[in-house]
């Protein structure tokens, strides 16, 4: 049975980035890319080949699909066409990880808040939460194009914060990728790793300076209802 007291005291509000981390995004994504590649002629890739790059988004889905970088003359056309086939697909198979409804409820029935700070575009952060009808309303959304600066930066932690009337001390960040940590060291909060998000190859959580590290979605539950506020 869960338990109904959380035993957080000074622990007021969660962060949660979304792709990876809150909501797995990877099959809509990675069905982006393979329609862009079908498209011409290739062969579509498995999710598996695309799954650990899914938090970085456009970026790191069309690095693996195309081979291009940002820096590349056909990186901005194939980005544009990417989004919008993503857009009109945008929740057709993502789901919340194993475990987040129990936790956001869990965190609710505490009278703590959460919210969601994501370098996700806005035009595909709302209607996407849109879809996925969460079982707790978040205290804050923050996309990619929501503050002048994205992640790593701490700018959207601190605003998040700022909406949610929580001081950073009392604040955890939770996310799947090294920009999480640093923009939420950098505001101040602490910081968990997401161990189940999307990670590449040689991107370990155990050099991203995190308080802790959680290596199952369905653990997190359990983690915050025995969070440690000394560590």
């Amino acid at each position: 049975m869960r338990a109904k007291q959380l035993l957080m005291p000074e622990l007021a509000a969660v962060l949660f980035d979304l792709d990876g981390t809150l909501v797995d995004t990877a099959p809509d994504l990675g069905a982006a890319a393979n329609r862009m590649r079908t498209a011409r002629g290739l062969a579509a890739l498995p999710l598996e080949t695309l799954r650990p790059v899914a938090s970085q988004g456009a970026r790191g889905l069309l690095r693996v699909a195309f081979h291009v970088q940002p820096e590349d003359p056909d990186f901005a056309p194939l980005r544009a066409e990417f989004l919008e086939i993503y857009a009109a697909h945008i929740c057709e198979q993502s789901t919340l990880f194993p475990g987040m409804v129990e936790t956001l409820m869990a965190l609710s029935e505490r009278g703590m808040v959460w919210g969601i700070v994501t370098n996700k575009p806005g035009f595909l952060t709302l209607p996407l939460l849109n879809a996925l009808k969460l079982p707790v309303a978040p205290g804050a959304v923050v996309s990619g194009d929501t503050t002048a600066y994205a992640k790593p930066d701490p700018l959207p932690v601190t605003h998040a914060l700022a909406e949610m009337g929580v001081s950073a001390a009392r604040s955890l960040m939770i996310g799947d990728d090294p920009r999480d940590m640093a923009a939420g060291k950098a505001a101040g909060t602490r910081c968990w790793a997401a161990a189940w998000g999307y990670l590449e190859a040689g991107n370990d959580p155990q050099h991203w300076g995190a308080d802790q590290i959680i290596q199952r979605s369905e653990q997190l539950e359990f983690a915050l209802l025995h969070f440690d506020a000394s560590q």
